[in-house]
């Protein structure tokens, strides 16, 4: 980024992961991710319901959290590696699952159940992210192992009658996505090639003109998860820097919000408020908060 360094926001931990929910075993996730490590949780997919409570995922062990507070509960387990979560209009979450494909879990029973599991039978090289459309579509990105070696990773969308689109076929390694404020474009991390793509929707397949909105800092992981603010500013995770990068709508960056406790910042949220923003650090096994100013 061809800027001044911006200002920094500072953190604070808002809770930890609790004891009893901590039992690390080196598993399969963690064999590959990890380098064989065992591992307490990996968070990522923060969202808020509409009482303001936070729910996170933890990737290696299929498990969905709900916090209020610094009171933990644990809504489900299953065999599966949550990534993105987001709200349903009807009040159920929907996933992206890196080995199932998107799912629906309702947050009052734990019931999981799928939503698309395949493409005419076909599976996904592995979903990680999703972001909600007003006109009731689903976009996800579609990562896999993907990067500059093999640049086939997908971003699709599901319309509401079903209808599946391929929106982008070439991307090296898909993460995190967000609409902006209008609604009009999406933003998707491609976190091997450290950029974040911008391009306008359409209701038919077509993508054209889809541009680098910026590029991020190298390093040993690019851009993690996205959210977009009242003011149209973008935020991106760095897990690889340990903050969270905020964007104008024009690119230009107003602050460098720095992490408290570990690097691994991997996703954001805001809470109900819409100034608070909530942090997933998956280094710690912990949850972040920073208040952010209007501009």
């Amino acid at each position: 980024m061809w800027f001044a360094p911006p200002p920094h926001l500072p953190t604070r931990i808002v809770t930890t992961l609790p004891e009893r929910f901590r039992k690390p075993v080196a598993n399969e996730w963690s064999d590959i991710n990890r380098g064989g490590h065992a591992v307490d949780a990996a968070f990522e997919g923060p969202c808020v319901d509409a009482q303001g409570r936070l729910y996170i995922v933890d990737i290696p062990y299929g498990r969905i959290f709900r916090i209020v507070g610094t009171e933990w509960e644990l809504i489900t387990q299953y065999d599966g590696w949550p990534n993105g979560m987001k709200f349903l209009p009807d009040g159920n979450l929907i996933v992206a699952d890196y080995r199932n494909g998107i799912m629906r879990i309702d947050p009052s029973t734990g019931k999981v159940t799928p939503h698309l599991r395949t493409l005419l039978t076909e599976g996904f090289k592995g979903p990680n992210d999703l972001t909600l459309h007003p006109d009731g579509s689903i976009l996800f990105t579609d990562q896999g192992t993907t990067g500059l070696h093999d640049p086939s990773g997908k971003v699709w969308r599901i319309h509401p009658d079903g209808r599946l689109d391929c929106l982008v076929h070439n991307g090296p390694s898909p993460n995190g996505l967000v609409l902006n404020k209008a609604k009009t474009h999406l933003y998707v991390a491609m976190s091997r090639s450290a950029a974040v793509w911008r391009f306008m929707l359409r209701n038919d397949a077509t993508v054209t003109k889809a541009q680098c909105f910026t590029q991020m800092p190298g390093g040993t992981n690019g851009p993690d998860g996205l959210a977009v603010d009242q003011y149209d500013r973008l935020f991106i995770c760095d897990p690889a820097h340990g903050c969270v990068w905020v964007l104008n709508a024009i690119a230009e960056p107003c602050y460098r919000i720095m992490s408290c406790a570990g690097r691994t910042t991997t996703n954001c949220a805001f809470a109900a408020d819409g100034r608070t923003l909530f942090i997933t650090d998956s280094e710690t096994s912990s949850i972040l908060a920073c208040e952010v100013p209007p501009p």
